[in-house]
């Protein structure tokens, strides 16, 4: 009877806890000041508040990836009482706090170039999948992400009445590790978001503020949490709440996760998502950017939220919406965009048709190049360029391969004009350079070098930085480079169970004074990670080299779902363990912003090898050259803008090939040829005082040239100017008079297509005024200036700035000349006789003669050789934001 009952045991139970707290650390009072410290992403980029708190425990500032809250959470009541009687300690905390008080309250750009013209109540709210700001706060993949942070940081910095919007991610992005054979293999930690610097948006009861989105057949809930990123919030919306079913807990589970279903439930999440919590919030912005196509579907919703409050048609509401809606696009190839079946858009997003009072075909139209291709996908990038007053790319390079991808969607316009700007990006100094270059920065050029425009005579003085100290403080930055490398080999294969030997051969690996290349990015199959191993015996001669050592390190994360992108770092890890090269090449697993941050600062050479034109921008290379770091790339992205003969070395000349195999071989080539004949002499090329002179002037270049160009300060001033501030003005006005104004340009573009195509083209007088004329004497035809197989025709020779007139007598039926304006579009003839690289030139209206519009002008020819001239109409109203907005043109 005693044995009736089993022995209590909780041996594989899981126990559900009846009660659950958050526990936050007791800080006396005294260190009060490190709360808000640490809860401000402004210790990302401030060297002193990072090193305040890596003063507190080293050890776990480094284990827990330099998250500062979770630091607080993890000392010891005993330690934060000792630190608090610390008068060293309190007075270093003190300068931290007095630094961001400085920085919070400071004057700004914006306020001192804005001032009375800015809009009534300006914010910009800028929506992106992804940000990359610290380590972490791990809720970023990649470039995109990385660019995102940095946008942030710039516009705080600059004093943007700027927001943030995404989703916070529970497992974020992978964390990487390889097994024996160097196989790529995820895990996926999950954020605790309470022990992350985040905020979690409550109402003034204390009750968290929750947005309710539709979703077939059911309601989804998020609630919001806050990142502040010095002056700028950004909001990230978390499905992960008790009231959703374990689906759509899972919304806002992974980045780039699952199937189409998940990734639609996560851009309806983003897009319609952000507009109602920016409402919630009681945030009402001027304008709305839309960092790539991800979060496009926020159009759909502030369309559909004007029609029903403001009583407005669909038209209107459209013409609203996207006078304050702005689309960066990232993407160099199709593949890249987003797409749905249009089954997938009908049944998520089908609600929006009868709203909208539009067919099926008219709102996926919405999202397609070719509206009369009813089997075509919806592209998430062609909706937000649908929605958008203003698109552009994010380098000069880019620009032209987006108006080339997306140039059908203007019919009969040249390639050159489609509306696609460029806007090359650039990277937020203060996070990416050096401590220790930083100080050298601060203590020669002044503590206000990071916000220095590139003309500034500010950077006339890196010339002067003394050769031997920005040597040995980039010497000290490669140090650290090689001794982290070394710790995180070590930890890398001690969890594979490495053997003592091996444990203590990662502890030698890497020479400290040898010449170092980084090579650390996305490993997609196009950016060719591999290439410099295509000719081993020549890398192994130079790597294996006594007098002149070069050596490789490589970091970077392959797709979970890419395993041609997986093979490339096994075929690296298998390279790296060959018995003449183990000591000479290594691959950092776990690739994230702690690794590049020393990996930009200690390498010599960044070596870029993508396929050009598909690295979009490229900004890891950036950062290199922020630090002093010579550029080893392929003319593609930032680098074809660059000075890269003077800051590094170019791989090529811009050439684009169509065999692969042919194209590797030469391009590595080349790289072999630099690194044996230019790089490497260079490099160890020494005077008797040990310095290497021709390099550390490159180095001095990299700095001067490159560093304010290919700033997110100035990225970010060039979107204030030729976008920010003009879209807001454009969108007060389209709000003005209860939408008036929006509805008056409405009627405008409805009269003007009801007779648009009853203009008639009826007479284009050219008259030539030159004291050359052609002579129908004994010449040949060419010397008569004849075209040849062409025309018998004489052409007219003229000498360069002869003027042209030209009157264009055009019918416009019902229309005035005001709607109007007709160009004259000139330039050089192809050998097909078409106008290549044209310059458009508007004619002034002259008089009404009888039903006809006289138009007319003169133009002048700058260049010699065979030129033409055509004539073109195009709508014209002053409320138009962009003349090429209805997509209409007309040729003569």
């Amino acid at each position: 009877g005693l044995n009736k009952f089993p022995p209590f045991t909780t041996l594989g139970v899981a126990m559900k806890a009846l009660r659950t707290f958050r526990i936050a650390p007791f800080l006396p009072q005294p260190l009060e000041p490190l709360r808000q410290l640490a809860h401000n992403l402004y210790f990302s980029w401030s060297i002193e508040a990072q090193r305040l708190f890596q003063r507190m425990d080293e050890q776990l500032w480094n284990a827990c990836q330099h998250n500062p809250v979770q630091l607080l959470g993890n000392l010891s009541q005993e330690k934060l009482s000792t630190l608090a009687a610390d008068e060293g300690f309190l007075a270093h905390m003190q300068r931290a706090q007095q630094q961001l008080q400085t920085y919070l309250e400071a004057d700004t750009w914006y306020g001192q170039v804005r001032g009375e013209t800015k809009v009534k109540g300006e914010c910009y709210a800028y929506f992106s999948a992804e940000f990359g700001l610290a380590d972490c706060l791990p809720i970023y993949s990649g470039g995109l992400g990385i660019l995102a942070g940095d946008h942030l940081k710039s516009a705080s910095d600059l004093g943007l009445p700027l927001v943030g919007v995404g989703l916070l991610y529970q497992k974020g992005y992978f964390r990487q590790y390889l097994n024996q054979d160097g196989w790529q293999q995820e895990r996926y930690p999950i954020n605790d978001f309470y022990n992350m610097p985040l905020i979690l948006e409550r109402h003034p009861d204390g009750s968290e503020i929750h947005i309710r989105v539709d979703y077939p057949n059911r309601a989804v809930f998020a609630r919001i949490w806050r990142a502040q990123v010095g002056r700028v919030p950004l909001y990230l919306l978390d499905t992960n709440i008790d009231i959703n079913s374990q689906y759509d807990q899972d919304i806002t589970d992974e980045l780039y996760g699952g199937d189409k279903d998940l990734r639609i439930h996560q851009e309806i999440m983003l897009g319609i998502g952000g507009i109602l919590a920016l409402q919630a919030l009681g945030i009402r912005p001027t304008l709305f950017h839309m960092n790539e196509g991800h979060s496009a579907f926020l159009g759909l919703e502030r369309i559909s939220q004007l029609m029903d409050q403001e009583g407005l048609p669909f038209t209107t509401a459209f013409q609203v919406a996207k006078s304050s809606q702005i689309f960066t696009t990232h993407t160099p190839v199709p593949a890249g965009i987003d797409l749905f079946p249009p089954d997938k858009i009908d049944y998520y997003l089908g609600r929006y048709y009868k709203t909208f009072g539009l067919s099926r075909e008219q709102f996926l139209g919405l999202g397609r190049e070719n509206t009369g291709d009813f089997n075509a996908p919806f592209s998430m990038a062609v909706l937000a360029i649908n929605t958008a007053s203003y698109v552009n790319g994010v380098s000069q390079l880019h620009g032209q391969v987006a108006r080339e991808m997306f140039g059908s969607l203007w019919m009969d316009l040249p390639q050159e004009e489609v509306p696609i700007a460029a806007v090359t990006n650039g990277i937020h100094s203060r996070t990416w350079v050096g401590d220790d270059v930083q100080e050298l920065y601060d203590r020669y050029l002044g503590s206000n070098w990071s916000s220095a425009t590139p003309s500034d005579p500010l950077w006339d003085k890196v010339s002067a930085l003394p050769d031997e100290e920005l040597w040995r403080t980039h010497e000290r930055c490669r140090a650290n480079l090689v001794e982290f490398t070394r710790k995180r080999l070590h930890d890398q294969i001690a969890a594979r169970g490495a053997s003592i030997m091996e444990l203590s051969r990662a502890l030698e690996v890497l020479d400290p004074k040898a010449l170092t290349i980084g090579f650390a990015r996305r490993f997609a199959t196009y950016k060719r990670a591999t290439l410099l191993l295509r000719d081993r015996d020549r890398l192994i001669e130079l790597l294996a080299n006594k007098d002149r050592p070069l050596q490789i390190i490589f970091a970077g994360k392959a797709h979970p779902k890419d395993s041609p992108g997986k093979e490339l770092i096994r075929e690296i890890v298998h390279f790296s363990r060959e018995d003449s090269v183990h000591n000479r090449i290594v691959f950092i697993e776990d690739y994230d912003i702690f690794v590049t941050s020393l990996m930009v600062a200690g390498a010599d050479i960044w070596l870029n090898t993508p396929l050009r034109p598909r690295e979009a921008s490229g900004t890891s290379g950036m950062k290199a050259a922020a630090n002093g770091l010579l550029n080893l790339s392929i003319l593609d992205g930032w680098w074809a803008e660059a000075d890269y003969r003077a800051t590094g070395w170019a791989i090529g000349r811009g050439e684009e090939y169509s065999d692969r195999e042919y194209q590797d071989a030469v391009e590595s080539t080349a790289i072999y040829d630099l690194l044996e004949h230019e790089i490497v002499p260079e490099f160890y090329n020494r005077g008797s005082d040990g310095l290497p002179r021709q390099w550390i002037q490159r180095m001095k270049q990299a700095i001067r040239l490159n560093a304010p160009q290919f700033s997110t300060q100035r990225m970010v001033q060039e979107y204030a100017k030729t976008e920010y501030f003009p879209i807001s003005g454009y969108y007060n006005r389209m709000r003005a008079d209860q939408c008036g104004a929006a509805q008056r340009l409405v009627d405008w573009q409805d009269r003007l297509l009801l007779h648009w195509y009853h203009i008639e083209i009826e007479r284009v007088e050219v008259e030539p005024i030159s004291s050359l004329q052609p002579d129908s004497g004994g010449e040949s035809d060419s010397q008569r200036g004849i075209v040849a197989g062409a025309s018998s025709e004489a052409v007219p020779v003229l000498a360069i700035g002869d003027p042209v007139e030209v009157t264009a007598r055009i019918h416009l039926g019902q229309l005035l000349a005001s709607d109007i304006q007709v160009e004259v579009y000139r330039g050089p003839v192809d050998e097909t006789g078409n106008l290549a690289d044209g310059v458009a030139e508007p004619l002034a209206f002259i008089e009404m003669e009888a039903a006809r519009a006289i138009f007319r002008g003169k133009v002048h020819y700058d260049r010699s050789g065979l030129q033409g001239l055509a004539i073109r109409i195009l709508p014209h109203h002053p409320d138009l934001h962009d003349r090429l907005e209805m997509r209409l043109i007309r040729w003569a």
